[in-house]
């Protein structure tokens, strides 16, 4: 069989002059057909490491995302706050929602089933982050380490229209609508933030006596989280699985618009999630949407401008029904005080022989101040009675003495 003709070839040596070279291959040597073959054969024959290589330059790093820089403020400041972060696995059991005594209609039972499953106990991908940790609590409390504070950042899954997704060839691009519908069956996957506590949050000592964790902590565990984001949250009474029906707060938060955001829940335990679990008797957990927390967080950059005028105390009481929760109050208050507000803060709540059955009596204290000048006894009055006139405009709010 006739050999191909003899082909010079230039080979590029580093710090070489380049050679011209012709190779007549062997007859029992047919694979070397192509151009690229004697290329592949010299690199072969003198080692691909002495052929230089011209690769693009790759661009300059970027840094974080935005949202990545976010969830890493968020972990950071729960660690400082004494939270521990773990990480547990992504797959859970229909059991599992039973006994979180989940309602037949909860989105969390819109779950995604594995068609490999390491186990076929937990066939689902996990919905909520809290059977997790309560896995994580029961492990540490059955080796004796009852004082927790555990929290986990991680990814929920829930079903999506259930569309398979297109299989296009690999001739061409997938077109746009093709790229439209593969995105469309991939399920929804947002970020979660959740904790679990248990046991004493402080240990007794000289400072005084043991401070049991409680709903108290789970509620600062989304007010830290928020913090780290620039985020306020507002806490309304709620009734939300798996958590105690008088002891659980829907978090709340605004976005640019000023619309209110759904954040997550917090409070304590339901008793019978806690025995069905195997949990501590009144452990208190929180969690919360850490995308909703993303996407409302304002710009960073910028800070705010510092008055160096001062600072204008004023004290309201008001006296409203039972079922008007605080949140509620002091929003009306904000709205009504305007823009020389600075700061509002509820600081007692009073039932008692004074206040008729029925009603209750929220204090605040407001604090006004201008950027510009100091404020002038008139200015300072009319705020605050503008503050008050909106709370009795909302709810029928009567001032107390």
């Amino acid at each position: 069989m006739a050999s191909a003709a003899p082909k010079p070839i230039s080979v590029a040596q580093p710090k070489r002059r380049t050679v011209s070279a012709s190779m007549l291959p062997p007859t029992w040597r047919r694979d070397l057909r192509d151009p690229y073959d004697y290329v592949e054969e010299v690199g072969r024959k003198i080692g691909f490491d002495e052929i230089p290589s011209i690769v693009p330059t790759p661009p300059a790093g970027r840094g974080l995302t935005r949202a990545q820089v976010i969830r890493r403020a968020v972990t950071h400041a729960l660690a400082d706050a004494g939270f521990v972060q773990v990480l547990q696995l992504p797959f859970a059991s229909a059991d599992e929602l039973d006994r979180l005594g989940l309602p037949s209609d909860d989105p969390r039972r819109a779950t995604v089933r594995l068609a490999n499953p390491l186990a076929e106990t937990s066939p689902y991908l996990r919905t909520t982050l809290l059977p997790g940790l309560f896995v994580a609590v029961q492990r540490n409390t059955s080796r004796g380490n009852d004082d927790l504070a555990l929290f986990e950042a991680g990814a929920v899954f829930r079903a999506g229209s259930g569309a398979a997704a297109p299989m296009p060839g690999v001739e061409q691009r997938p077109s746009d609508a093709e790229l439209a519908a593969i995105e469309a069956a991939i399920p929804p996957q947002p970020w979660h933030l959740a904790a679990v506590l248990t046991g004493d949050w402080k240990p007794a000592g000289w400072t005084g006596p043991a401070e049991p964790a409680s709903w108290r902590q789970a509620l600062a565990f989304a007010d830290v989280a928020a913090g780290a984001a620039g985020v306020e949250v507002r806490r309304e009474a709620d009734d939300h699985a798996p958590f105690h029906p008088g002891r659980c707060a829907k978090l709340v938060v605004r976005d640019a618009e000023g619309a209110d955001v759904l954040f997550g829940h917090a409070g304590e335990l339901h008793p019978l999630v806690c025995r069905a679990f195997g949990l501590p008797a009144r452990t208190a957990a929180a969690e919360v949407s850490l995308d909703v927390l993303i996407a409302v967080a304002p710009g960073g950059g910028t800070i705010g401008q510092l008055s160096p005028h001062p600072v204008a105390k004023e004290d309201v009481a008001l006296v409203v029904d039972e079922t008007v929760s605080a949140g509620e109050l002091q929003a009306a208050l904000v709205a009504g005080a305007g823009e020389l507000l600075e700061s509002i803060r509820l600081f007692d709540i009073y039932r008692g022989s004074q206040i008729a059955d029925g009603s209750k009596s929220l204090a605040y204290a407001l604090r006004f101040r201008a950027p510009d000048r100091t404020l002038k006894d008139a200015e300072i009055a009319a705020a605050r009675d503008a503050a008050v006139a909106e709370a009795v405009r909302q709810f029928g709010a009567v001032q107390r003495a």
